[in-house]
């Protein structure tokens, strides 16, 4: 057959092209670094004693360091700088604000600021009428035709907390709190004047079931004026006094009572304040306001009553809560009846917190043309709602699953970020490492947290004596800390997963229903119950059960509360809420159900969803209004169920979707086609999103040990990219099919974590390098120069050394010596050929920067100290330079041993984590440690490697 060549060698070319262009649009590249993908950090300023020459100063370090952002929190001061205190939101604040907003916008630093020095909400515009407020009462038996004779007052003792060393007496304060001088030194944490309340509201209870009113019949003097009428009578008085909590940590200027978070006029006249203060001034660059959690009931007590509590409360359950008060206080001989009005007291001030405090407050930053971040856990309050109220919901502690709560608000509602309060107690001060708090940012990464917050950079001049201001919190990620040459390193890692994390949707198969009604029935030794993560209010029951099992079966899922659930709908077979789909909505073994929630869960039902139910269905509603309609409506519902047995799952059937209930999770979830990721059960733990073309996983190896193999992932894919955001290394993944899974070949260290990109098409681009090794290890044997080239108290001699050993053996000034030294050797290319070669570093005390041939390879934070290098960098002659640094710990130590007092601060001064750190004046002390090992401790070697295709 006669060729066509000029058409053949047309289509040549036209493929050629295409194939260099499909090639060159498949070359992986890491996203755009942003400011927003960067970490932040809270930014202590104390005592607000800044100044524009240091504030400048700081800025530059935290740019050059790979910040992205700060947020502005004045706390309490440094003794010896108070002429340079400068009171909270006064004029000069502003214009210490408003020089920090130019500068930053010019090294393109996000700012954010706390709208309170210190937290919670308050400050000493904060007049009585507006302050927390607790609830309190007295019950009185009275026969027919006695009268109470007693006056009728609450006795309100005194009571005062403080956090300082200036000790005073209840006796020496003047009220109102405010008006007191010296703030600062007093440091009061809670203060109750000693003074009789007055009753606002008294009830008298017939054994007949009568209920009278009596309040008016109460004179000024205490008196009431009435005898009671035939039957034996129970009487109560309610009472109000001021709770008395004030700004935790307050700054100058900041000192004052927190406020009623339940009263939006409290809200409003704070806020009111700030618009005050704002006035002429420029904040078009300030991003967010932040409230730093609940914390008003970590005082004695609890703040649990707002002045217009009883017109709010019927409103909102359609009945007189007075008529109830031996239920609200479980003395009912009624069990049933105290824990429905108990309920319905919860569920009240629930939605007070969310009305008249959060949403509240975000309109106010609306109309600011600001966002809100809101820490809500901690609160008296569905949680879930406080989070979706925020634009960006933030979490902290040490628990997935209590992070969680947070980012699952953020998810379920639509919120592109949640952010962290990270490395808060990492360790105790001076110990951690950046391998520790890349092991705490991975974790909060995990729970789905995608706009970290370090906790926290302090304000400290360039000028102040080393280790400068440092706060309670135990990590401080000030220029002084020896790692700070180092940190970018661990910044640039966790800016490569967050520009992953803030792409695309949440990804996670199922929702879990927070029975909170179920909380709000289980009466305890106070009014309220605080809610935070599982463990504080859900500590023990099937949520709880249900939540770990799932998470640690692979399973992931996000919290979904009622009123969210009743924002959601059935869109083919799924639960749509915001612009999420999740494949089930499970029910934790939950007793008690609003009928609103469960009649949306019959109609997501009909629509196509597969609601789930762990071991039962709810049997009732909670509350007291309208209890009998409701409950005939709930039974109506339940009863239309008709059940069919399906293995371990009973299933039935509603319009085109289906109610299921079972005992074994697994199957539960089998039932309604969510399958568990295997890569938990090979400890790997992963969180997932969506894009266009397929999923993003992050996934950490949290084995003890290396892992190499074939990894199985729920997603279909027909090609898979692999990042590695610590190296910065991308390709390709190897993967293959296998019994209609696919599979990814990974290779992690311990504690190593890898971002994977599905894609459904198949891509034709440079494979990821796998390696393994070609040969022995070869020690690098030689000498090291070593020589201290950053830190004190001085700079040690030089050293030689043939083996490398802690750098604090050599005398005193090494023991002392906190900073980095410069380890130099040289060395031959090995004889064997390889394409790579495995620099080992053996154990490094804590950090390395590696430099080869005056070229800048890597910065290792550990947990591992390896580093692969292309054969093509190695000469045949090399020096090589690791610039190693260790902690604060031997230096503090040695000032501890020494007497030099670094503790200058107000308020709580440095607090110790741990009880063995804590002296005999109550402040952190280091004077009992032995010297830490720092430098390299062990041998450095050479290993070969060759590359190689899995099979």
């Amino acid at each position: 057959m006669k060729r066509n060549h000029k058409k053949v060698m047309l289509l040549s070319t036209l493929f050629s092209i295409f194939f260099v262009t499909s090639f060159a649009q498949n070359q992986l590249s890491w996203p755009k670094i942003t400011q927003q993908n960067k970490p932040w950090a809270r930014w202590w300023w104390e005592g607000s004693a800044v100044d524009t020459t240091n504030l400048s100063w700081m800025l530059n370090q935290y740019q050059k360091a790979g910040m992205g952002g700060l947020e502005t929190t004045p706390i309490y001061g440094v003794k010896g700088q108070e002429s340079k205190f400068i009171n909270f939101t006064s004029p000069k604040w502003m214009d210490m604000l408003s020089f920090t907003l130019q500068n930053a916008k010019k090294l393109d630093i996000g700012i954010d600021m706390a709208q309170a020095s210190g937290w919670p909400f308050g400050g000493p515009w904060v007049k009585d009428e507006d302050a927390s407020k607790y609830m309190a009462y007295k019950s009185y038996e009275v026969k027919e035709g006695a009268k109470i004779s007693e006056p009728i007052f609450f006795e309100q003792k005194a009571l005062l907390r403080q956090e300082g060393k200036n000790r005073t007496t209840i006796d020496k304060l003047k009220e109102p709190i405010s008006s007191n001088s010296n703030m600062q030194s007093l440091a009061i944490d809670q203060v109750q004047f000693p003074k009789n309340l007055k009753a606002n509201s008294i009830m008298a209870y017939a054994n007949s079931g009568e209920i009278l009113d009596i309040t008016s019949k109460l004179d000024d003097n205490g008196n009431l004026n009435w005898v009671a009428p035939k039957g034996t009578w129970t009487v109560y008085a309610l009472f109000s006094g001021l709770h008395g909590k004030m700004v935790e940590r307050a700054g100058p200027g900041g000192e004052g009572y927190a406020i009623d978070h339940f009263s939006l006029a409290a809200t409003n006249h704070y806020l009111d304040h700030f618009d005050q203060s704002f006035k002429g001034y420029d904040l078009s660059y300030l991003r967010a306001f932040f409230n730093d959690s609940y914390e008003v009931d970590d005082a004695r007590g609890e703040a649990d009553w707002t002045p217009k509590f009883l017109e709010e409360f019927k409103s909102r359950r359609g009945y007189d809560i007075r008529n109830q008060l031996p239920a609200l206080f479980g003395s009912s001989t009624d069990k049933a009846l105290s824990t429905r009005v108990l309920s319905d007291y919860r569920q009240t001030i629930s939605d007070l917190l969310l009305e008249n405090y959060t949403q509240a407050w975000h309109k106010w930053a609306k109309g600011n043309g600001k966002l809100i971040r809101n820490q809500a856990h901690g609160s008296p309050a569905n949680i879930l709602d406080l989070y979706a109220a925020t634009d960006i919901p933030e979490a902290e502690g040490d628990d997935v699953l209590r992070i969680k709560f947070a980012s699952s608000a953020a998810h379920v509602t639509g919120k592109l970020l949640s952010s962290s309060e990270s490395a808060t107690w990492e360790n105790d001060h001076f110990l951690s490492t950046l391998g520790d708090i890349k092991k705490k940012m991975d974790l909060f990464l995990l729970g789905g947290i995608n706009h970290t917050f370090y906790h926290g950079a302090n304000y400290t001049p360039k000028e102040a004596a080393w280790p400068g201001w440092l706060f309670y919190a135990a990590v401080h990620f000030t220029p002084n800390n020896s790692f700070w040459g180092d940190f970018s390193a661990l910044n640039q890692y966790v800016a490569h997963a967050q520009s992953f994390l803030q792409q695309g949707k949440p990804d996670n198969d199922i929702l879990m229903y927070l029975p909170i009604s179920d909380s709000y029935a289980v009466r305890g030794n106070t009014m309220l119950r605080h809610y935070d993560g599982i463990e504080k209010g859900f500590n023990g029951t099937s949520l709880d059960v249900a939540a770990n099992t799932l998470y640690d079966k692979g399973y992931d899922f996000d919290f979904i509360s009622d009123q969210q659930i009743l924002n959601s709908s059935a869109l083919n077979g799924k639960i749509k809420t915001a612009e999420v789909a999740y494949q089930t909505l499970l029910v934790p073994n939950a007793a008690l159900i609003p009928l609103e929630t469960i009649q949306h869960l019959f109609q997501l039902a009909e629509g196509g969803a597969k609601i789930a139910f762990y071991k039962n269905l709810p049997n009732d509603v909670p509350g007291l209004t309208n209890l009998v309609e409701r409950q005939a409506a709930f039974k109506t519902l339940i009863s239309s169920l008709k059940f069919e047995k399906i293995g371990n799952v009973e299933i039935a059937k509603i319009g085109k979707g289906a109610i299921l209930i079972g005992s074994e999770l697994p199957d539960l979830m089998a039932a309604t086609n969510v399958y568990a990721e295997k890569l938990k059960g090979k400890g790997l733990t992963y969180i997932r999103r969506s894009h266009e073309k397929g999923k993003y996983y992050f996934i950490v190896n949290e084995n003890k040990t290396p892992v190499e193999g074939w990894f199985p992932i729920t997603t279909k894919s027909a090609s898979v990219a692999l990042f590695n955001p610590m190296t910065s290394q991308t390709g390709y993944a190897a993967i293959r099919q296998n019994a209609g899974e696919t599979e990814v070949y990974l290779q992690l260290k311990k504690g190593e974590s890898c971002i994977l990109q599905t894609f459904t098409n198949e891509v034709y681009a440079p494979s990821f390098a796998y390696t393994k090794t070609a040969g022995e290890a070869l020690p690098l044997i030689g000498d090291w120069k070593v020589n201290f080239i950053k830190g004190g108290p001085v700079l040690p001699q030089p050293l030689v050394l043939k083996n490398l050993e802690s750098w604090t053996v050599n005398g005193a000034d090494y023991e002392h010596f906190s900073g980095t030294a410069s380890y130099t050797t040289q060395f031959k290319k090995p004889k064997i050929k390889a394409g790579a070669y495995l620099l080992d570093l053996g154990k490094v005390e804590q950090s390395v920067k590696v430099i080869l041939n005056g070229q800048e390879i890597a910065t290792l934070i550990g947990p591992d100290f390896k580093v692969e290098i292309p054969s093509n960098q190695i000469l045949a002659k090399n020096n090589l330079e690791l610039q190693v640094s260790n902690g604060m710990a031997n230096r503090a130590a040695w000032m501890d041993k020494t007497n030099q007092n670094y503790k200058i601060f107000y308020n709580i001064n440095m607090s110790a984590r741990l009880a063995e750190n804590r002296g005999e004046d109550g402040l952190f002390t280091a004077k009992n440690w032995v010297v830490k090992p720092s430098g390299l401790l062990g041998v450095v070697s050479l290993t070969p490697l060759s590359t190689f295709k899995p099979e």
